[in-house]
């Protein structure tokens, strides 16, 4: 999987933990399933200063709740979020944003202790597609909370 970065004196040697409250798989270590996301992602988000690394590692996925492939893991990652939205909304008479969801699973579900990650998808809006408005490919990103399943973190690319 890959792991971009903005590009610094000095290679990483192990990925950096993003630690924004509005992240939206919460803290964590994120990595893109394909490298043609994570290229995409440090074009528009890792670009400040001209230039980014693109990292690979592998990651043991054993314990890792699998919303994209695990109908059973869906089905349950569904639930948890209508859940805390709907906690969210009768609290404070609006929908929930993605931070206050975080929060709520950090409070009270404590996710990074029951799970190594959480494997997601959306669909992506990219000029890289081969058919105009038409989002036929998933866009699959891990968010890892238990850095010890991450190996061989290497640079893959710098651009």
């Amino acid at each position: 999987m890959y792991h971009t970065q903005e590009s610094r004196a000095k290679l990483l040697t192990a990925p950096i933990k993003c630690n924004k409250s509005d992240a939206w798989l919460g803290v964590g270590y994120y990595f893109w399933n394909i490298e043609i996301d994570a290229t995409h992602w440090g074009n528009n988000f890792k670009n400040r200063k001209g230039s980014f690394e693109i990292y690979k590692a592998d990651i043991d996925t054993e314990n890792v709740l699998d919303t994209v492939f695990n109908e059973k893991h869906y089905e349950f990652w569904l639930k948890q979020i209508e859940k805390a939205a709907k906690f969210i909304t009768k609290k404070t008479g609006k929908k929930a944003s993605i931070r206050e969801i975080n929060q709520y699973f950090n409070d009270k579900a404590k996710w990074s202790e029951i799970t190594d990650g959480v494997l997601f998808q959306d669909l992506p809006f990219s000029d890289d597609l081969l058919v105009s408005n038409f989002n036929y490919r998933k866009r699959i990103q891990i968010a890892v909370y238990n850095k010890d399943i991450i190996s061989n973190f290497v640079l893959h690319q710098r651009v």
